[in-house]
């Protein structure tokens, strides 16, 4: 399903497997074998891919389909990438807005990717519970429950999990990034 919707969104934006290789560092038999859903892309190839095609990750993850303004917490879409320790609740009705709430859990030890990421625009993180130690531009920032971080999200950045028990946080991106 995950291959499906990137080969659809690729060829409707004419781009050959060859362009969207150039423009994420992958290889193109990879990225064949992506959208036949032979392999299952890391978050970090994902977001690669999604920026090459110009969407928001979420994108690939999500159908896409009308909302309530109003989402139960026991009807958020939930979202796990492959070979991550993350997991996303979305507690928006949908993508389609001009800033994305999404909740995480990371389970202790993990880290959000394998090297710190950037993206266009801001971010505003509250840890919910647990512990937080994130990486900004190189300065490490350690977080407790009820804390809070803003930052500019095109300095690379990557947070991680050093406590014991599952970190919950809310993260509020403009614009949006999934």
């Amino acid at each position: 399903m995950l291959g499906k919707k990137i080969r659809q969104i690729r060829r409707e934006k004419g781009m050959s497997l060859k362009e969207v290789a150039e423009k994420t560092g992958l290889t193109s038999s990879f990225l064949s074998q992506v959208e036949r859903d032979l392999a299952d892309p890391s978050i970090t190839s994902m977001r690669k891919i999604a920026e090459a095609l110009e969407v928001p990750i979420f994108y690939f993850l999500l159908n896409h389909e009308e909302h309530s303004p109003v989402v139960r917490r026991d009807q958020r879409k939930v979202l796990r990438f492959p070979q991550s320790h993350l997991t996303y609740e979305l507690p928006s009705p949908d993508l389609n807005r001009k800033m994305e709430v999404m909740m995480a859990r990371l389970e202790p030890g993990a880290a959000s990717s394998d090297e710190p990421l950037s993206h266009p625009g801001e971010e505003c993180i509250v840890v919910l519970e647990g512990c937080m130690d994130i990486d900004i531009g190189g300065e490490v920032y350690h977080l407790e429950e009820g804390d809070s971080i803003y930052y500019y999200a095109a300095v690379p950045h990557k947070l991680w999990n050093p406590g014991d028990k599952e970190l919950v946080f809310l993260s509020a991106i403009t614009p949006p990034l999934f």
